[in-house]
């Protein structure tokens, strides 16, 4: 039985090999695609410069202006993505005790103390956009406008504007 298995073996691989020609296959146009030159992309559809590249590695966030007046209206958009992306990890009241962020060794920072809110509009954007420290990088995640709302919101909290 034991030899029958091995001859049978030996067949099934003796077969597989000389019945592949490799040789022949390296001759197939498909094998060489590497040598086919690639379509040219058209204009603006891979972004080439700007973005986290900029941001992140020359960038200088104290020099960062706000782009988004601190209106009712943009302090309610800021609001609305906090509650979106924010408030699991810093919670409601803004002061690092959200349900996720309790479980976290610091615990996420105070958006409500002076540590936080001393720091420029610019600052504040980039630490939200790249992260900073255990601070995840949103960049992806939420929008320029909706980060440069969230900065607005938080300022306002402080001052009592967007209390409800």
């Amino acid at each position: 039985m034991v030899r029958l298995l091995i001859v049978i073996l030996l067949t099934t691989t003796l077969v597989t090999f000389v019945s592949c020609d490799y040789a022949r296959m390296s001759d197939q146009e498909s094998v060489r695609t590497w040598e086919d030159k690639m379509p040219d992309m058209p204009k603006n559809t891979i972004p080439v410069a700007g973005g986290y590249e900029v941001l992140a590695h020359t960038a200088d966030p104290s020099t960062l202006k706000n782009q988004v007046p601190a209106t009712q209206q943009t302090i309610e958009r800021g609001r609305l993505a906090y509650s979106y992306f924010c408030i699991q990890c810093h919670g409601v009241e803004l002061n690092g005790f959200g349900t996720v962020g309790q479980s976290f060794s610091p615990l996420p920072a105070d958006l409500t103390s002076s540590d936080v809110l001393e720091q420029s509009d610019g600052e504040l954007y980039y630490k939200i956009r790249i992260g900073y420290n255990r601070h995840p990088s949103l960049f992806d995640t939420i929008s320029e406008t909706d980060t440069w709302s969230v900065v607005n919101y938080m300022r306002a909290f402080k001052r009592g504007a967007s209390k409800q």
